[in-house]
């Protein structure tokens, strides 16, 4: 697939790829064809194995500052229905290796709801995370109300979801949303040390950890902590959790295989 509106750089550093959002004039806005290619983009790394995890940014003015409203703004419940956009939704979310969004300037509607997407978020100073739908007559599609209610809390989300008034970096890494908040010179630096650190890690055991993770979210407790015993038992038939333990016990640096 040819990109338009992202650039990609598969070995920005060791097992690490960079997706930028490239839509600057329009401050990295989510039409169709950006999620298009985010979601193509994300699909091809997944299956990369030279890729270990992946870092989503747009530039220092915005993350993205949201939907193309001017996409929308004809559109009919029957078009919106038939467009099915939130599929592209869906398949970032099946991206099996790690996603860290580095963030700066706006992060808003679904700007903020892809940054939640994300398993982690490095934020700069001059980040702003909200959701202001609201404003326009309508609600967020793309996990707003979801996302946003599990990571802060029903009274912090309620009061943004209802208000469309937007957290700072600070209010957001208080409130649970973020990883870290760094000053916005090191915030993409950032990302991507975070980024490579998940990288030096035995792949299979990442993978089922943010699967586990995630179970949080979706599962009720009892159910949750089935699926991560089934997970750690998984990883007694690799041959990375072999080497691992072999490397600790003979005081030296593992070698991972990705099996």
């Amino acid at each position: 697939m040819e990109y338009q509106f992202i650039a990609v750089e598969a070995q920005r550093a060791p097992g690490v790829a960079l997706v930028r959002i490239n839509r600057p004039k329009e401050l990295n806005a989510l039409n169709r064809r950006v999620m298009e290619e985010l979601a193509h983009a994300c699909q091809a790394l997944d299956r990369d194995e030279a890729v270990r995890a992946i870092v989503l940014t747009g530039d220092e003015r915005a993350f993205a500052a949201g939907a193309d409203i001017k996409e929308m703004a004809g559109a009919t419940q029957a078009d919106m229905i038939q467009l099915d956009q939130f599929q592209r939704w869906e398949a970032m979310r099946r991206t099996k290796k790690p996603l860290i969004a580095a963030v700066s300037g706006f992060a808003l509607g679904g700007g903020n709801e892809l940054a939640m997407l994300c398993d982690m978020v490095v934020a700069s100073e001059t980040a702003q995370f909200g959701q202001p739908e609201i404003r326009i007559g309508v609600i967020p599609g793309a996990g707003g109300t979801q996302r946003l209610t599990r990571a802060i809390g029903k009274a912090r989300a309620m009061e943004l979801v209802l208000t469309g008034r937007s957290l700072s970096a600070t209010e957001a890494f208080a409130a649970g949303l973020l990883t870290r908040v760094v000053p916005v010179e090191l915030y993409l630096q950032e990302a991507l040390a975070l980024a490579s650190q998940v990288a030096a890690m035995p792949p299979l055991a990442v993978r089922l950890a943010k699967e586990a993770v995630n179970k949080a979210f979706e599962l009720p407790l009892q159910e949750a902590m089935e699926f991560e015993r089934r997970n750690f038992y998984l990883l007694f038939g690799s041959e990375d959790r072999a080497e691992g333990m072999a490397a600790f016990v003979e005081k030296r640096a593992p070698q991972w295989k990705g099996r």
